[in-house]
This record gives structure tokens, sequence and C-alpha cells, in this order.
């Protein structure tokens, strides 16, 4: 539960929709243990938030590990990376703000270069992202010649320019499965590249860079979380190969939303990645007994409603995402590539 001391003042005309927002607010984010009184000290944001978007004509995307608030408050539109991906090319809007790391950002302008793309505020951190340069890509293909290059969307555009093909969580694994070669260098999470060596049966050069987060998980804390014979268990592939084992099904965020979307009722489910997810799970499927995560990634836990109403209110040049017109190109086509699976 998040709660907001900062104060916003309402005019008197525009007490009836702050009191509506709130109900709205409410309806939704109680379903977390949230208080009417946390609801009301949000409701000024969010409605003016809401407001200003519409005047302005700007599109919120939000990735699935941002807080409640801002997914059931702000977001336009919610989702993993690759579907934020694809709804960034398909909105009429010109202006998107992201609330996610810095790399989405990046990813949404390499397809939009014609759109102008902001964040909250620079300098989301990703430890995936910041693992690996177009130096280190270059480096490896020296290494393997002729050996097609995957990059995990969890990186910046040089990484991408130097790719063959992106790819997510989402559809990592049926990328691997449908190119022909059998050896492939994957970067840069090592996790995952071990994890699609093991579904897929191919050769995978991996590099060494991981998510903090997923990363963090052991097998004993993987036990403490999974106490009950009967919760069906499902991680991310980011998680360390040990993990993967041990669980009754891996993938990525979509994977486990198209899961739960065949869920029955009062069956209970430990979604092995951030917690985030498990909350906007929790309230769009309160029939589903979801086991918390407690799995945390700060980078993304650093957007918050103020400065996303300070970014759209009066944008600086520090918010919006520029890339060099080159790179962005030689980007496009891995990340093109991406959405064709």
């Amino acid at each position: 539960m998040v709660t907001v001391e900062e104060v916003i003042i309402i005019p008197s005309q525009d007490q009836e929709k702050l009191k509506e927002e709130v109900d709205r607010l409410y309806a939704k984010l109680a379903k977390l243990g949230w208080t009417k009184e946390a609801c009301e000290s949000i409701a000024p944001f969010t409605l003016r938030i809401n407001t200003i978007k519409k005047e302005k004509g700007i599109k919120i995307f939000a990735h699935s590990y941002q807080t409640a608030d801002i997914i059931f408050g702000v977001a336009d539109i919610v989702g993993d990376s690759l579907g934020l991906a694809k709804k960034a090319t398909e909105v009429e809007e010109d202006t998107i703000l992201l609330c996610g790391v810095d790399f989405m950002a990046e990813t949404m302008k390499i397809l939009n270069p014609e759109k102008t793309v902001f964040v909250p505020e620079p300098g989301r951190d990703c430890t995936l992202a910041d693992s690996i340069t177009g130096e280190d890509v270059k480096r490896l293909k020296k290494e393997h010649p002729g050996v097609p290059v995957i990059c995990y969307v969890n990186t910046n555009a040089g990484v991408k320019a130097e790719s063959d093909i992106c790819c997510t969580s989402a559809n990592a694994r049926r990328i691997v499965e449908q190119l022909e070669a059998e050896t492939i260098i994957f970067v840069p999470d090592e996790n995952m590249g071990k994890n699609l060596a093991e579904l897929t049966g191919k050769n995978i050069i991996t590099f060494p860079g991981y998510c903090r987060t997923h990363h963090a998980l052991s097998e004993k804390r993987f036990n403490t979380l999974q106490d009950d014979a009967a919760i069906k268990t499902f991680a991310h592939l980011e998680c360390k190969p040990e993990i993967i084992q041990k669980v009754d099904f891996a993938g990525g965020t979509g994977d486990m939303h198209r899961f739960v979307k065949k869920a029955k009722p009062g069956e209970k489910v430990l979604f092995l990645t951030e917690q985030g997810f498990v909350d906007r799970m929790k309230i769009e499927f309160p029939d589903i007994e979801f086991v918390d995560s407690n799995m945390i990634c700060i980078s993304m836990k650093r957007n918050d409603l103020p400065t996303i109403l300070k970014a759209i209110e009066n944008p600086t040049s520090e918010n919006i995402i520029e890339l060099d017109e080159k790179v962005r190109k030689k980007a496009f086509k891995a990340v093109n590539n991406m959405l064709k699976y």
C-alpha cells in the first residue's frame, strides 16, 4: 500500500470528481488491503494525471512490475515487454510516457522514431541492461563467427543494434526453437540462456548477466514459498536453472497471464516473479488464491505518482528518450524481427 504525503489542491467544483476517483481506486485497490484513506491520499494525483494526459494526448504505458496505484490509477496500457512494444506501434497518440525502466522506453523509440517517448525520470537502471554493451556483442561475434545473436529485450539500443534478433521471455523459447542454427549466442541473461538450452536442446553460448531480482531467489527460499503441494508453481525464465527444474511451469509474465486465465476458482498459484505482477493478478483474478512472491525490483519501484505528474506537466529534455539514428536503424531490425514471433 502506498500513501502520498504531498498535497494537491483540487478546486471546489471538482470535489465530486475527486470523490468518484476515490471510489474508483478503492474498488480496485481494496483487494490488496488498501484503505479508503490511502486511496484518498493518491486520488488528487491520479485525477490530475488522467486529466492532463487527455488534454495533451499522452498515452501512459506501464510494465506489470509497477505498483498497483500506477497500474490501476493512471496507466492506459499494461503488459510485459513484448505486449508493450507491440501496442506502442498501434496507438494513435504521438506521445508515450513509459512507466518502467529506461531500456523499455528505448525499445518503444526504436519502433516509433516519429513519436515522443519519455519517462517519469531518467536513470531507471536494470542490472541486465547495464551488464552488457554493444562492444561486448561485437567481441562475442568475433569469437564465434557466423553464430546468430539473440539479445534479450532487457538491453540498451547499442546491444540490440549488434544483434540479429531481439526476444522477450514470452517468445524466447519459440525463437530459439525456430532458428535453424543449432548453436546460438544468447545475451545477456545467463540464467535464461541456460534454461533455454535445457528446454530446447540447442547449444547456447551465454553471457554473465542476470536480473538481480530473479537471480536472488534461492532453492531454500523457494521451498519456503512453496509449502503446500497443492500450489501450482510458475517461475520466470530469469530464475536460476535449479529453480526452473523444480517448478510446474516456466516462462514469462505473458505466459503467466495466459495460464491464470485458465485457472479454476480457488486454485493456489505461486508466480516466481516480481511482486507487482502478482498484485496485478490479485486484482484482475480475485477468485484465484495467489501466494506472494515478495520479489521486488527496486528499479521498477522508483516510479511514483508525484514524479509522473511532474513529468507530464513540465517534461524536460532529460525525460525524453533520444537515440542516435544510425544505432536506432540497426536496432530496429532486431526488434522488428522479434515482433514476428
